[in-house]
């Protein structure tokens, strides 16, 4: 259980990251410019605001992790000393892999004509979490074990979710 928990700690920079361009949209009320110019290659939903923002939500969080990192309890679950790592380095690499994974997806669901916002399962509830590791991977990777965890509790949560979202009605889609 405290592989999980702290895997869930790990990895929280890269779920608000993965949120935030769904934040940032309802409140800018714009559509944002398209990364692709609008060439249909990722989808005009991917936009720079979005890219922007979640490389944004993903360094507030980490920062907001070595605050409470003096807390006894968010301490123990830390696999990381957040008072010897470059913060803003590890928020941003959380948080562009994160929306860099989240794109790669998007330009395999193009390719393969689905559309956004379509079931792509595995892929729409891990894609993510594989950018996040991977970009983080250049200066840390805490061991196959822990991302493999990752994964999973990724996968399951992300369709519990949804499955709640779809419930409240501020998902459109029951999946």
């Amino acid at each position: 259980m405290n592989l999980i928990i702290s895997a869930l700690w790990f990895l929280l920079p890269a779920y608000f990251a993965n949120m935030a361009p769904v934040f940032a949209n309802a409140l800018l009320k714009n559509n944002g410019k398209p990364i692709d110019f609008g060439k249909n290659i990722f989808g005009n939903h991917k936009t720079y605001r979005g890219l922007i923002s979640g490389i944004l939500f993903a360094i507030l969080v980490i920062y907001i992790q070595r605050y409470l990192a003096n807390i006894n309890f968010f301490n123990e679950i830390s696999i990381l000393d957040y008072s010897k790592i470059n913060l803003l380095l590890y928020g941003f690499l959380l948080g562009f892999g994160t929306m860099f994974g989240d794109l790669i997806k998007s330009f395999f669901k193009r390719r393969l004509s689905i559309k956004p916002g379509s079931i792509f399962i595995p892929f729409d509830q891990i894609d993510y979490v594989i950018g996040a590791y991977l970009f983080l991977a250049i200066i840390y990777f805490p061991g196959w074990k822990f991302f493999g965890v990752s994964l999973v509790i990724s996968f399951f949560g992300n369709l519990i979710i949804n499955q709640f979202g779809y419930l409240l009605k501020i998902r459109e889609k029951r999946w």
